[in-house]
């Protein structure tokens, strides 16, 4: 019987793990650079953490079951629950504003399309404890420069920013109640997706008079007010000028059509995308001042961010931004003798403890197929123990230039480490 991966997850192949370890890799050192420290959370968790934030109907998107012990459980479709219960167990043991990173791999039971699998990984960045703009200006230049380190420009993304507290002002000024404001946020978050007469006749069901949907969606398209701009706009205002001040206002621009599809949004929220729109948002997340003590019955202010690998990983293969496959070995070992097998092991364990990444053929063979599986396994040079031996020597070859020179066997170390 031949198995396959189940459909919408991946195998990652070394090659592919090469992407993977890169991607991950210009995470941890902006954040790192940005003063984030690392965490992590279990990837089982009890399934009410997930319905408490955002309702009964998720369940249908999750992996969910009952463990042997009775428990309602689900693997994580996101991980900022695992954060607002962790910082609540402990929030007194660490200074304000915390500032965490995670990579977690994530699952939902969602419909494949382009963009979104069954379980993919995704850089998770959140502030706790600062509900000064200051934080929001910090959280997007993070995800700008995060970007950046992969070498995209302002030529290929853009940060779509908007406040749902605006929205709020706008709504109470068109006799939209509270109540209803989370409801139009999910109608205008599909704007973009559906026909005009599709969302006026939500609007409609949903109460909704036609003026205001009009009004609605003149704002949605123009960011133009039927009235004077809500006071809340201001704080909107004072976030673009920041990141003018930090230079990078080119990369963000105000879209009020962004208002994230969740509930527990209550301030500035944002999505990256790439500008050709061809891809689905690289990454999205806004402020959620309510959700910590939603969970955990500790009341700090908090924002993040997620960045998934799949959207990110087509965007650099469409710009020619992955890694190519380069060396994977300082040097492979030929054994040219057999009788110098005992020779070559010593040397292979004395070359790895200096730090060259090294191989050799673990079984007797022909010169001309270890050579040939030096190149396939990526090596940049060929060590030859051979007849030199005995003088102290080996044959060090290039494999890329194919040049040859004797080497001293005490500096074999020095003359392959990387960077030599």
């Amino acid at each position: 019987m031949a198995f396959q991966s189940l459909p919408g997850f991946r195998d990652f192949y070394p090659g592919d793990c090469a992407v993977r370890n890169h991607i991950f890799a210009r995470w941890r050192e902006t954040a790192v650079r940005y003063g984030f420290r690392e965490y992590d959370g279990p990837p089982l968790e009890p399934l009410e953490l997930y319905t408490v934030k955002s309702g009964e109907e998720i369940v249908g998107q999750l992996y969910n079951f009952e463990d042997k012990g009775g428990r309602a459980v689900a693997l994580r479709p996101e991980l900022t629950p695992t954060l607002a219960r962790m910082v609540g167990a402990r929030e007194r043991d660490y200074k304000k504003p915390i500032k965490w990173f995670a990579i977690p791999q994530l699952f939902r039971y969602e419909r494949q399309q382009r963009g979104r699998l069954r379980e993919h990984f995704q850089f998770n960045a959140d502030i706790i404890g600062e509900k000064d703009v200051g934080a929001d200006v910090e959280l997007v230049a993070l995800l700008i420069d995060t970007l950046r380190g992969f070498g995209l420009t302002r030529e290929d993304f853009v940060v779509r920013v908007s406040d749902r507290r605006v929205w709020s002002g706008l709504l109470r000024e068109l006799g939209v109640g509270d109540e209803r404001h989370a409801a139009v946020f999910a109608i205008v978050d599909k704007i973009e997706r559906e026909e005009e007469a599709v969302t006026q006749k939500k609007f409609g069901a949903l109460g909704v008079s036609s003026a205001a949907a009009t009004a609605i969606l003149r704002f949605a398209g123009t960011g133009q007010f039927e009235k004077a701009a809500p006071a809340e706009m201001e704080t909107l205002e004072r976030f673009l000028a920041l990141m003018g001040h930090k230079g990078l206002d080119d990369f963000v621009r105000f879209d009020p059509k962004i208002v994230r599809g969740l509930a527990y949004y209550t301030g500035i929220v944002f999505e990256a995308f790439d500008r050709k729109g061809k891809l689905r948002a690289i990454a999205g997340g806004g402020r959620y001042d309510n959700l910590l003590k939603l969970v955990s019955g500790v009341d700090l202010p908090a924002l993040g961010f997620g960045m998934g690998d799949v959207v990110l990983g087509e965007l650099l293969k469409e710009r020619n931004l992955l890694p190519q496959d380069g060396p994977r070995l300082d040097a492979y070992v030929v054994i040219a003798k057999e009788a110098l097998r005992p020779q070559a092991l010593k040397l292979v364990h004395d070359l790895r403890d200096a730090g060259v990444a090294c191989d050799y053929a673990l079984t007797a063979g022909k010169v001309g197929k270890q050579f040939e599986l030096a190149a396939a396994f990526g090596a940049r040079h060929a060590v030859v123990v051979g007849d030199e031996w005995a003088q102290g020597l080996a044959t060090v070859k290039c494999l890329a230039t194919r040049e040859e020179t004797k080497v001293e066997i005490a500096r074999l170390a020095a003359r392959l480490r990387p960077g030599s």
